[in-house]
């Protein structure tokens, strides 16, 4: 993304001004690790923005990944690379979190997933927007203007693609995507408390039987039957 994000919302706002209905559109993609959502959120963006409204206008959708990370960083006034670890779902350990805390710059799990949080919202409120992961479903779900996308698949398929992908042993990639779901679920669970329904998507898409092109049309009918484009 050039120049601040801030600075994006900004003028995305005063764009879209005189369009919204309130907060929003937002889409926002959860996913089983192995399935493609970068790929799908990058081809999803591009069919939107090319897509005509009803008064014949254009609107720039812009997906979201990296991003998030940047802004919620510049506002917590740190190196992204001290707050990565939370974006990959790992924890301090106690004798971490304790020797950090003597810095100036400490800033508590509790206060970086906070601000991620309150990133996500701007980003979504301003619309246009497609969200990967991040706890996007629980952080949006209350906007009506919202669509909630959830991407999985068999373990076994995705253990192939990230075998292939990461040149380990299907067994290892297995465990690393088991691993790597209940770390994910966790982070949601975070906005939204435990063995909560609010996080259950608007649309599955397996997949292994879908192609990226026959999910991307979807989401894009579902879109314009929700007034998004």
């Amino acid at each position: 993304m050039q120049g601040d994000l801030l600075n994006y919302l900004k003028k995305k706002y005063e764009e879209t001004l005189l369009k919204k209905t309130g907060p929003g559109p937002v889409i926002t993609l959860s996913r089983e690790y192995g399935c493609p959502a970068k790929v799908i959120a990058q081809k999803l963006s591009e069919v939107l923005s090319n897509h005509l409204d009803k008064s014949g206008m254009k609107y720039s959708w812009k997906w979201y990944n990296k991003e998030i990370l940047d802004e919620s960083a510049r506002q917590l006034q740190l190196d992204p690379s001290k707050i990565k670890y939370v974006f990959d779902y790992e924890k301090k350990s106690i004798l971490e979190d304790f020797f950090s805390s003597f810095s100036q710059y400490y800033q508590s799990d509790r206060k970086i997933r906070s601000t991620i949080g309150k990133v996500i919202r701007e980003i979504a409120e301003q619309g246009q927007a497609i969200i990967v992961g991040r706890g996007g479903i629980a952080i949006t779900r209350d906007l009506s203007n919202s669509l909630h996308i959830n991407l999985v698949a068999p373990l076994d398929w995705r253990a192939a693609i990230i075998s292939e992908r990461y040149n380990v042993s299907i067994d290892e990639a297995r465990i690393s995507a088991i691993d790597i779901d209940n770390k994910r679920k966790e982070f949601r669970d975070y906005f939204e408390g435990k063995n909560s329904d609010y996080t259950s998507p608007d649309i599955s898409f397996n997949c292994m039987t879908l192609s990226i092109d026959e999910i991307v049309s979807t989401i894009v009918k579902v879109s314009e039957s929700r007034g998004f484009i």
